[in-house]
């Protein structure tokens, strides 16, 4: 494990022990009684979710869609594919708003910074790019990997860091208030499954998938009180 420009981090590995499963009798599911008592069924008419319009008919020469994501205020749609474009939707009406350019190869990311303003799409061109829903003429920041395509795109809740997962080994944590110019990369191995910042800001988790090496990595924020060094 290594980290750079000061960073702090702790991890910490798990390894699950092999556990079998412990299998409800026939006899249960065979029970209509017992069915009834442990699911309850949606009556008709009561439906969850139900179906409003297919965002196909916007833009077909997306033919896989690898990842949307809705803004903050739950108005607008970033959705990235099989395609160098990404697509800015109107949640409501399934419109689209705008088509982003800049990529050059197909997208699996996009991710809204909790202030609702701007947005990032992670291609298989090896870059992340940052967008402002307010002009999106071009990119406002493109941030480089290393080895292969952004694959996971992360903002901590308060909007001060993005962090951005490579398919193994490498991902990236920027500042985003000095405009994504000061960064932390943490090295470790393995292909990554995935990541995600706890609630609090506080813990960045890293999931690990590798045939020896399978774990969970847990990376704590470093807190720096200027106030306390003052009172020394």
């Amino acid at each position: 494990m290594s980290q750079h420009d000061g960073g702090h981090a702790g991890v910490y590995l798990e390894y699950e022990d092999d556990r079998q499963a412990e299998l409800v009798g026939d006899s249960d599911y065979e029970d209509d009684e017992y069915i009834q008592s442990v699911c309850t069924p949606v009556k008709k008419g009561q439906l969850y979710y139900e179906f409003k319009h297919n965002t196909r008919s916007v833009k077909p020469t997306i033919l896989h869609l690898q990842h949307m994501s809705l803004s903050p205020d739950g108005k607008i749609i970033a959705v990235v594919g099989d395609d160098p474009a990404g697509l800015l939707v109107d949640a409501n009406t399934g419109k689209m708003i705008h088509e982003l350019r800049g990529h050059f190869d197909y997208s699996f990311a996009s991710a809204w910074n909790p202030d609702g303003r701007t947005f990032a799409t992670g291609n298989q061109d090896k870059t992340c790019r940052i967008w402002d829903a307010r002009n999106l003429s071009k990119s406002v920041a493109v941030l480089r990997g290393n080895i292969g395509a952004i694959r996971s795109i992360r903002y901590t809740s308060d909007g001060k860091f993005l962090a951005m997962a490579e398919p193994a080994d490498f991902i990236h944590i920027f500042d985003v208030e000095s405009g994504y110019n000061r960064k932390q990369e943490l090295d470790f191995f393995g292909e990554i499954a995935g990541m995600s910042f706890s609630p609090d800001t506080e813990v960045l988790f890293v999931g690990v998938h590798d045939a020896n090496y399978s774990s969970l990595l847990q990376f704590g924020r470093r807190q720096c009180y200027s106030y306390l060094d003052s009172a020394i």
